[in-house]
Formats: structure tokens, sequence, C-alpha cells
């Protein structure tokens, strides 16, 4: 029976929580999440908590900041004039909203401050500072993707678009595992 190692496409039900029992995802109640192991489409803990499993193994792993989204930074908020936000647009504090690089590439911030003159967002991932408790079950590895994969990660509803990772995985929020591929 093959073990799940580098180069693999693995298939798993997880469901991550929070230190005080809250759930931030999970993919019960849909298709298993798919990922291709050492893609980095996963957040280092997870990933290396699925190393050497075997199917239908289960485990239960407690990562760290630094083995999911880091530590909050706080040189990462930005302050900008109500007047750079486009017309229409009102956002508030909790909204998230997605900021355009001068490359075209959308980042999601969080609004933590919004008056009359300025906005100010936080460019930390949601889950930045926590750790975070998984329980996982390998459903299947391959050597090729199944059908049902739509090669990105699984979700959160904490933010971004791709699952457990800081880019498109589990543990990153928002993609397959999350009622759809939007990465």
């Amino acid at each position: 029976m093959p073990n799940v190692e580098k180069g693999k496409y693995v298939t798993v039900h997880y469901t991550g929580k929070l230190d005080n029992g809250d759930v931030f995802d999970s993919s019960q109640g849909r298709s298993p999440l798919e990922v291709l192991v050492g893609s980095g489409q996963l957040i280092p803990g997870f990933e290396d908590a699925l190393l050497g499993m075997g199917i239908n193994e289960k485990k239960q792993v407690s990562l760290p900041p630094d083995q999911a989204y880091g530590e909050r930074d706080d040189s990462l908020t930005r302050s900008f004039p109500r007047s750079d936000v486009p017309a229409g647009l009102e956002p508030k504090v909790g909204d998230t909203v997605a900021l355009t690089t001068d490359q075209g590439h959308q980042i999601p911030a969080q609004v933590t401050e919004a008056d009359a003159e300025k906005v100010t967002v936080d460019l930390n991932h949601p889950l930045a500072g926590k750790s975070l408790n998984f329980e996982i079950e390998v459903v299947n590895i391959s050597d090729q993707p199944t059908v049902s994969s739509c090669g990105c990660g699984c979700g959160s509803e904490a933010g971004d678009n791709c699952g457990p990772d800081g880019g498109g995985g589990c543990g990153s929020g928002g993609g397959c595992g999350s009622g759809g591929c939007g990465c």
C-alpha cells in the first residue's frame, strides 16, 4: 500500500479548528481535497503531517503559527485616503477587500478602520499568529490527479482563495473545498 510522499496526488478529508474549538475550515459534507504534495499548495505543517501517511489513515496535528500562516506582522497595515476608494464602494470595518498591486495581482485585506478621511487595511492572513489544529484522513494516494481535482486547495472562511497555506491549498482558504475553484 502506498504512503504519502512528495510528487504524489493525495486526497484528504480534513477539519481545521482553532485552539478554542471553533472550526475555521472543513471538507466534511463536500468533496475531499486533492493536492500535489510538494507543490507549495499547502501550509508547511499540514504537508509535513501528510508525509508517510497511508490510505484510510487518520491523524490529528497541532500546528504553531510558524508552521501555518506565520506570526502577525504589524507592519502589514496600510492606510490610504478615502478619496482613493473606487466610487460606489463603501468599505466598513471587518470587510475583506481586494487590493490590486502594480503588477495586477489581487491581495485580500481586512478593513480595520474606516472614516470620512481614510481607510486602514490589514494585509496579514486572517489566521496569522494562530495555532491551527487539524483532523486529517487520507482518502487516496495516486501518481495522477483524479478528474474531481480542481488543482487548488481547500477552503477557509478566513479569507484567501485556496486552502491551509499561504498560496493555495489546505490551510490557506477558499478553493475547491469552499464550494468551487476560485483559484
